[in-house]
């Protein structure tokens, strides 16, 4: 019997090095996460936009991971490049007002929706109010980029 390892991608393996920093020191910087920590935030935030490009469930960043989301969103020219070439199409972002609500069955699906387009899920950093939601082996559930 022979076994069959699948490697999972790292979000940050999408961008370069210089972007990948840029996101990673304002996620350090503005939202006062170490620095070691605002990188891994970064990189699951780049696995999050990717799958959210492909999935077919509605994708719920935690909260962690949701400063990596905006601080990417905040390099509106190096966000929307990224959109095009991996989703063909601009992926919005369409906050509900009054908002403020994760569940963790939708950012649970969300984790295991990362994992299943082959990225690897950091399940620290996907939790709701100290629960894990990623337990994948590893807002307001709004659908993402629709």
């Amino acid at each position: 019997m022979t076994a069959t390892a699948t490697e999972l991608k790292m979000g940050r393996a999408l961008v370069d090095d210089e972007l990948f920093g840029s996101v990673a020191h304002f996620v350090h910087v503005h939202s006062g996460q170490p620095m070691e920590r605002a990188q891994r935030i970064a990189d699951q935030a780049f696995a999050f936009i990717a799958a959210a490009a492909t999935a077919s469930v509605p994708m719920v960043p935690s909260d962690d991971v949701d400063l990596g989301v905006h601080a990417f969103i905040l390099h509106t020219k190096a966000y929307a490049e990224f959109c095009k070439e991996h989703a063909g199409r601009f992926l919005h972002h369409n906050p509900a007002p009054g908002g403020g609500c994760r569940t963790l069955e939708a950012v649970t699906a969300t984790a295991h929706a990362i994992k299943a387009a082959g990225f690897l899920v950091v399940d620290e950093l996907w939790t709701v109010n100290g629960a894990s939601a990623a337990q994948c082996d590893a807002d307001c559930g709004r659908p993402y980029g629709k």
